[in-house]
C-alpha cells in the first residue's frame, strides 16, 4: 500500500519479496517460500548501499543479493498468544518443540521431541547449509534470532553450537548477530540465518548504523 501510494505520487518505487525460510517448500499449494530473518540483514545492507549514495536500481540489487545467498530455519517451544484472540495459535504438549515456524506464530512443518541446543543446532544447521549450497571456504554471517520468549543467554548458548557446526563445514562465520529482532511476541525459540557474505555485503554490514536495534560504528 505504501508503495501504490508512492507510486501516485510519482515517487520511483521497486518492491522486493525476502524468501528465505527453508521450512516452506515451494510447490502447487503454496505461494512461495515465506520472508524471515534475512529481511533484517537485507534492510541493514539495502539501507547502507543507499546512505553510501548508491542508485536505486544498485540498492535493488544488493538487497536482491542477500535474498539469494540467505537462508533461514526457525524452532519454537511454545506458542504465542495474539491479543486479539486470547488464545494461543497452536498447543504445545509439554516435552516437544515445534520445527520450522513461521515469524508470525505460524506452526511450524512437524512436531519432534524437545532437544538440547546441540541437537536444535544440528536441525537447523543441517535445513539451512543444505538449501544455501554454500562452497567449503565461504564467509558467511550467522544471525541466531530470538521469537520473543527466549533469554539472551540461551540464545548465545545456540549460537555457541552453531558457530562449531557452521567451522565443521568449513565455512567461515566472519560475521553474526544474537537477539531478539524478528519476534513473535511472547513464543519461546529462535531462528537461524545464513547469509553468504563477500567483500561488498561484508563493507556494508560493517557500515556505521544507529536504529533502535542496530547500532555500531562512528
Amino acid at each position: 500500500m505504501a508503495a501504490d501510494e508512492a507510486a501516485d505520487e510519482g515517487i520511483k518505487v521497486e518492491a522486493i519479496v525476502i524468501d528465505d525460510d527453508v521450512a516452506v517448500q515451494d510447490s502447487l499449494y503454496t505461494a512461495g517460500r515465506r520472508g524471515v530473518g534475512a529481511t533484517v540483514i537485507a534492510e541493514k545492507i539495502g539501507g547502507a548501499a543507499a546512505e553510501r549514495g548508491d542508485s536505486l536500481e544498485a540498492v535493488v540489487s544488493v538487497i536482491k543479493q542477500v535474498n539469494a545467498r540467505g537462508r533461514s530455519f526457525g524452532i519454537a517451544l511454545s506458542s504465542c498468544i495474539p491479543p486479539a484472540s486470547g488464545n494461543p495459535i497452536f498447543d504445545l504438549p509439554e516435552g516437544e518443540m515445534e520445527v520450522g515456524i513461521g515469524i508470525h506464530g505460524e506452526p511450524g512443518r512437524r512436531r519432534a521431541p524437545l532437544g538440547s541446543a546441540a541437537e536444535i543446532a544440528d536441525i537447523m544447521i543441517e535445513a539451512v547449509t543444505s538449501d544455501l549450497a554454500a562452497k567449503s571456504g565461504a564467509n558467511v554471517l550467522a544471525f541466531v534470532n530470538g521469537m520473543g520468549g527466549t533469554p539472551l543467554l540461551e540464545l548465545y548458548l545456540l549460537y555457541g553450537e552453531v558457530d562449531k557446526r557452521l567451522r565443521a563445514l568449513g565455512l567461515n562465520p566472519i560475521r553474526n548477530l544474537v537477539g531478539s529482532y524478528i519476534t513473535s511476541l511472547e513464543m519461546a525459540g529462535a531462528s537461524l540465518t545464513v547469509v553468504e557474505l563477500d567483500d561488498n555485503l561484508t563493507a556494508l554490514w560493517d557500515a556505521p548504523v544507529h536504529t533502535a536495534a542496530l547500532r555500531w560504528g562512528g
